[in-house]
């Protein structure tokens, strides 16, 4: 597998394409969250000590993954998705790794993400990835879906 992360632009295409397939996914998963008339998702673009990377496996877009600014020592990692066909073959674990090195290359202390209570492949990865399960944040307090995790990064 000839697997590359790169830096990209969340309103590009293939950003796009992938988020409608995370989407669909997720209404898969949940439901009665969704209301099926509702526009597709879309990315913001990128702001200040932000990225957005994308997986590669040879010229076809495989997954995706970003980083947004909480505070000043403290990143959110979300979308994190990966294509069906890809899973199972490291690309998700490529993702966290390359997202916790540009949020150390920010100059963030700690990252913190949710994923859903009905996504044990996501919760498996992210202790597997040294994240630690922590109380709902921000806008996930009260929701009774949200997983929460955090990982403290080391200092060089």
């Amino acid at each position: 597998m000839n697997l590359r992360i790169e830096a990209a632009d969340p309103l590009g295409a293939e950003a796009l394409a992938l988020l409608a397939e995370a989407a669909a996914e997720a209404r898969q998963r949940y439901p009665e969250f969704f209301d099926p008339a509702a526009p597709p998702p879309t990315n913001a673009p990128l702001q200040r000590r932000a990225a957005f990377l994308l997986a590669w496996v040879d010229a076809v877009a495989v997954g995706c993954g970003a980083l947004r600014p909480l505070d000043a020592t403290t990143a959110e990692l979300k979308r994190m998705f990966v294509r069906r066909g890809a899973r199972r073959r490291g690309v998700a674990r490529a993702l966290v790794t390359a997202l916790l090195a540009r949020a150390r290359d920010l100059d963030y202390a700690t990252v913190r993400l949710e994923t859903g209570n009905r996504q044990p492949e996501a919760i498996a990865l992210y202790e597997g990835c040294g994240f630690a399960r922590i109380a709902p944040f921000g806008v996930y307090v009260g929701d009774p879906t949200s997983v929460c995790f955090e990982l403290r990064l080391a200092r060089a």
